[in-house]
């Protein structure tokens, strides 16, 4: 049974809506039944979960007749949560409202962790290790109410707090990876924003070591969301960090990526190569051996740094990626150069040579008549230039 603290705070509707069937609401019965193929599409839409509560009156104890109380838990976006009412009562009953077996109750304390890293991110530094370990544990939770509210939590956190959980980070990294890898398509697509969060506001140097050992994960979901977040990081260290952080492992670990199994890992590493190819043009590495007579630095080109740092095949894999994607890029850009005040009129470009329009039609002889209709159907054309039937029969010439 759920706490009446729960029920409070949520929205119970009237019960001639409880009665009938609408598209807007999930109605659930207890025991709470996950929702199948047919209605995640319908969640989406609402961003809602409901469930059935029956409850039976003193009197009618026994009977089979219940009345049924529908209570929704909404999955409200950030940028719309209400500050806290009482932020010190909040506070003392967070942690209990965590560890809660009541489902509804925990969302709403979720809810809750989302409104202090967003209004009052001070009040939580002291406890902040206890409130990740779980919502760690809701992630893990069967009901997917439960995990879509952690996973919207966990990107609220990341936002407020950025480099300070990278402690903690461990455990939550592994559940958004694991959730972002579901074949709940709103499960799923909660864990993606909530990693993009990840990548926007932790530090990509100490980002960068969590990520690197989900890349040689078994299951290559896994690897390919590992791969992403590598591929949106790395661009945030600038050139003269990549520098630093090490190209050369930078380089190793994207060609590994692009033979992977899923498009979108093979995908990310090849974005992640040509910003590594930029930066690396930026600042090249110097030749061991220079010219003494020559004012210019001897370095190293891309190809033969690539050559040189990586296996034959990964290096001919990698370069055959960058050329090919530097080529295209210079393509579109050249295509697209033109500014619409330079861009020729379609007449103008009908006169130059790509067309040539067909020659006006002489003029007819004077001894042309009008034919009937019936004569017009019966002329056929045959190779003539003015059309496939003639108005006009030339006689007597």
């Amino acid at each position: 049974m759920m706490s009446e603290t729960a029920l409070r705070d949520l929205n119970l509707l009237p019960k001639s809506e409880r009665t009938n069937e609408s598209s807007s609401k999930d109605t659930l019965a207890k025991p709470y039944v996950e929702p199948t193929d047919q209605n995640v599409g319908e969640k989406q839409r609402k961003n809602t979960v409901s469930l059935v509560e029956p409850h039976v009156n003193g009197n009618e104890a026994g009977h089979s007749g219940t009345e049924l109380v529908v209570v929704e838990v909404e999955y409200i976006e950030s940028d719309k949560l209400d500050d806290l009412e009482n932020v010190d009562k909040s506070l003392k009953v967070l942690l209990d409202g965590l560890g809660s077996k009541d489902w509804v109750l925990l969302c709403e304390t979720l809810n809750n962790v989302r409104r202090f890293s967003i209004y009052h991110k001070e009040a939580l530094q002291d406890i902040l290790d206890n409130v990740i370990s779980l919502v760690v544990k809701a992630l893990k939770n069967p009901r997917s109410a439960v995990c879509k509210t952690a996973i919207m939590t966990s990107a609220d956190i990341f936002k407020a707090y950025g480099d300070k959980i990278i402690d903690s980070l461990d455990p939550l990294l592994v559940q958004l990876l694991l959730k972002s890898s579901q074949d709940k398509r709103f499960v799923c697509e909660a864990a993606e924003k909530a990693l993009i969060n990840l990548t926007v506001w932790v530090s990509p140097v100490l980002l960068l070591p969590k990520l690197q050992p989900y890349l040689k994960n078994r299951n290559p979901r896994i690897r390919a969301k590992a791969s992403m977040c590598v591929s949106r990081s790395v661009p945030r260290l600038g050139a003269e960090g990549i520098k630093d952080y090490g190209i050369d492992k930078l380089t190793q670990i994207a060609s590994t990526q692009l033979s992977d199994q899923l498009p979108e890992s093979r995908e990310a590493a090849r974005s992640l190569l040509l910003e590594l190819q930029i930066a690396y043009e930026k600042s090249p590495v110097l030749t061991p051996e220079q010219d003494t007579l020559s004012d210019q630095p001897q370095v190293y080109s891309w190809e033969q740094f690539c050559e040189s740092n990586l296996p034959k095949l990964s290096a001919q894999a990698v370069l055959r990626v960058t050329s090919i994607t530097r080529e295209g890029l210079v393509s579109g850009l050249d295509k697209g150069a033109v500014s619409d005040e330079k861009r020729p009129e379609p007449e103008k470009i009908f006169k130059s040579n790509l067309i040539t329009p067909p020659p006006p039609p002489p003029p007819l002889p004077a001894s042309i008549i009008i034919t009937t209709a019936m004569d017009e159907a019966a002329i056929a054309y045959k190779g003539d230039e003015f059309g496939p039937l003639r108005k006009y029969l030339l006689i007597g010439s």
